[in-house]
């Protein structure tokens, strides 16, 4: 680019930033900018388009066309070229305009004598907020230097709207940002209901100075920043326990990679040649590079989305100051939002908070199976709430129905409130039952076991009433460190927890990482199925040495008292027998070496998938117990993935193909002699777990808040007598069950 096109460019910036401190409303620097654009451009035409809400796009000020139509003219998003430059959020440029796929011709506009066009979106880190407009009446394809120099100038005018510079430019009726109620569907990862304030996990930083007055100044304040920033970088790396792993070191070294990119930096080096400053540099190479890799068909690629914004938001933290400690402290009621966390740092806010709202995210995911442990609401796919919230908002969260509702109208308040109450009301009630036992009118009792995986969750396994732990999730203790575990840790950890349980049983499951629970230090395989890849006892019996130690460590901690171990995910009963060898030669291997041993130990099988269902007697035989793990065999049995939102729910618990394979599988316990408990998401639903109890399984496993209500309903009604309706809508031919069981429990 050549000093007269920067000089012009840094003369038209100035003049953006003058307009910008200037008195004057927002329709007002509207009107002037676009006056200037193109008086600076030397094109007929300038129009600014902006998003009247998240699908609809309105000329909000124009110079060249009728000035009638601003605020009247509207597209929806994808419509015309306008709309197809916010949709994909990259550049049209054409000599052409009308013989251009999906135009649409507006006549209101006065547009048909201006052939040329070329639209940049206004875009700040992958936040649409409208498309910048140039147009002339003679037909010809605009420059490269051109279509740079305009993205530069979007780039100021996302900066100008981000700071409220237009706020009172649009229609009446549209809706300010961050101002106005926003209901957003996501989906259910946690259940529970929660009302508080917006707490950042990563605050926004706020761009304040998007013009640089002094080019060399914010070349020189770049190249500080880059450097602080390697320099951060390359210690992270060095400082790194790489335990060594060459996939761990090749994951690092490639964020490294990125840090000393060059063509990286010459990119920002050019932005600010034009005009910008070093902020704003940063932030129009990371909104240029989401635009580019959101749309990449190579997964690799896709998920270097995340390198490239965690190295542009550490940058811009130097540049700006603003680090992620602010000097804030937590509202009294945090909701968390983050596009995604890890479980440590989850962990680090503990039961602080009341919620947790996540862009990202999985069911099964770090996330998700901590807030479980912290007995807290998690909405996760909230698409955009990052860039929606502000800090201190009013939110709710709903869990139950995987929705958000972000600066609520009194209305919606005032109902989620109601709601809020009538299940404390509920907890009372439940709390009277906590030391009576899950018995039915029939006389059949169930045991009621609860879920955990974390120390904070022993004290709900006296509140809850619950009669063990039927599921003690081991990997918690691998997933929040940044190496492997030692062994005297986790015995002491599994010493405490068998304290806290105070002879109660715990179960412990043996680690069970892979498909959607990757270890910090191992790197991703990237299968293309993870659900039923490299995970579980499949990579204990391929990583023995892992598997190993945490028998050694759960040995050492049961001296003197009874221990259940359980292995997940066996598929085979060669698997089965392998793990179940290698228990019985530490425990030989613990005695040669003169140690105290457990005065039991008691070893199971989780059963879930279907090929082990119909495995061999001998293996039923083998095992002391056997817990069904409900969400993976539904997957498997459905095959619907229990991550995938749009077929997750189509299939039901209560269906009668599945209600046969667990009737199958408790009949072939039962023929065994060998205990079968249940232990999912279903055990906690009421209606489910009564169906449960009906087919014969006597123990269930779930969380601690899920007690309560399951026990309220076994205790109401005759467990047998619903076995008899179960049995009379099978034989009816009936394909789901749920409609005459719940319509018997409504008349019971």
């Amino acid at each position: 680019m050549n000093d007269r096109k920067d000089s012009e460019s840094r003369k038209l910036l100035r003049r953006l930033k003058e307009i910008l401190a200037a008195a004057g409303d927002g329709q007002d620097r509207l009107d002037q900018i676009t006056h200037h654009i193109a008086d600076s451009m030397g094109t007929e035409v300038c129009s600014i388009y902006l998003f009247r809400d998240a699908n609809t796009l309105e000329l909000c000020a124009t110079e060249g066309l009728r000035p009638e139509a601003v605020h009247q003219t509207r597209l929806r998003l994808g419509e015309g070229l306008v709309g197809r430059v916010a949709r994909t959020g990259r550049h049209v440029n054409t000599a052409d305009a009308p013989s251009e796929p999906g135009f649409r011709f507006m006549p209101e506009t006065g547009e048909e004598v201006f052939p040329s066009f070329l639209g940049v979106p206004i875009q700040r880190v992958g936040e649409r907020l409208g498309v910048l407009v140039v147009q002339c009446n003679d037909s010809r394809q605009f420059s490269e230097d051109e279509v740079y120099g305009l993205e530069v100038v979007a780039m100021v005018l996302a900066e100008m709207t981000e700071l409220g510079a237009f706020q009172d430019s649009h229609s009446d009726s549209m809706p300010q940002a961050h101002r106005f109620p926003l209901m957003i569907q996501g989906a259910t990862a946690q259940e529970g209901a929660a009302e508080g304030q917006v707490w950042l996990h990563e605050p926004r930083v706020v761009v304040t100075n998007p013009v640089g007055d002094d080019p060399e100044r914010e070349l020189q304040r770049l190249h500080e920043g880059v450097t602080r920033l390697r320099q951060r970088v390359d210690t992270m790396v060095a400082a790194s326990d790489m335990i060594d792993d060459a996939d761990h070191a090749a994951v690092l070294e490639t964020y490294r990679m990125f840090a000393h990119s060059r063509s990286w930096l010459k990119r920002m080096e050019e932005d600010i040649q034009l005009g910008l400053s070093a902020e704003a540099a940063v932030e129009k190479e990371q909104s240029s590079a989401r635009a580019r890799l959101e749309v990449a068909s190579d997964p690799y690629l896709r998920d270097r989305l995340h390198d490239l914004d965690d190295l542009s938001n550490r940058l811009l933290r130097i540049l700006t100051g603003q680090g992620v400690d602010t000097g804030a402290e937590l509202p009294p009621r945090p909701i968390l939002i983050a596009r995604n966390i890890g479980p440590a740092e989850l962990l680090e806010y503990g039961r602080r908070l009341k919620g947790v709202v996540l862009e990202e995210g999985s069911v099964g995911s770090h996330a998700a199976i901590v807030a479980r442990a912290l007995a807290i609401p998690l909405v996760i796919h909230a698409s955009r709430i990052t860039t929606e919230a502000l800090n201190g908002d009013p939110i709710l969260v709903d869990g139950d129905q995987g929705l958000v509702h972000l600066r609520p109208e009194d209305s919606v308040a005032t109902a989620f409130r109601d709601k809020i109450a009538m299940q404390a009301e509920a907890q009372n009630r439940y709390a009277s039952l906590r030391n009576l036992p899950a018995t039915g009118t029939c006389g059949t009792t169930v045991q009621l076991h609860m879920n955990a995986g974390l120390m904070a969750d022993l004290p709900s396994l006296e509140d809850s009433g619950a009669e063990g732990v039927g599921l003690f999730r081991t990997e918690l203790q691998f997933l929040v460190r940044n190496h492997v575990p030692r062994r005297g840790e986790l015995a002491e950890l599994y010493r405490h927890v068998m304290d806290r349980a105070m002879g109660k049983p715990v179960m412990f499951r043996t680690l069970d990482i892979g498909s959607d629970k990757v270890l910090p230090y191992m790197k991703p395989q990237d299968e293309p199925n993870p659900a039923m890849g490299w995970r579980a006892i499949r990579v204990g019996l391929d990583k023995r040495g892992v598997l190993r130690m945490q028998l050694q460590a759960l040995i050492r901690a049961s001296v003197g008292r009874p221990l259940h171990v359980m292995f997940p995910f066996i598929a085979d009963m060669s698997e089965y027998e392998d793990a179940h060898r290698m228990l019985m030669q530490e425990l030989s291997r613990e005695q040669r070496l003169g140690h105290e041993l457990p005065t039991d130990v008691r070893v199971g099988a989780m059963l879930e998938t279907p090929s082990i269902a119909f495995a061999p007697k001998k293996f039923f035989e083998m095992c002391d117990f056997v817990s069904i793990g409900g969400n993976d065999l539904k997957q498997f049995f459905f095959a619907a993935d229990r991550e995938n939102e749009r077929v997750r729910r189509r299939y039901d618990t209560l269906n009668s193909s599945f209600l046969d394979l667990l009737r199958q599988i408790v009949a072939r316990c039962e023929d065994a002699r060998v205990p079968l408990s249940f232990c999912g998401e279903d055990a906690g639903r009421p209606i489910e777990a009564v169906t449960l109890a009906a087919l014969g399984i006597r123990k269930l496993s779930m969380r601690p808040a899920s007690i309560g209500p399951v026990k309220h309903l076994i205790r109401r009604i005759s467990i047998s007598d619903l076995r008899q309706v179960i049995e009379e809508a099978q034989a009816a031919g009936l394909t789901s069950l749920r409609r005459p069981v719940t319509e018997w429990l409504a008349r019971q």
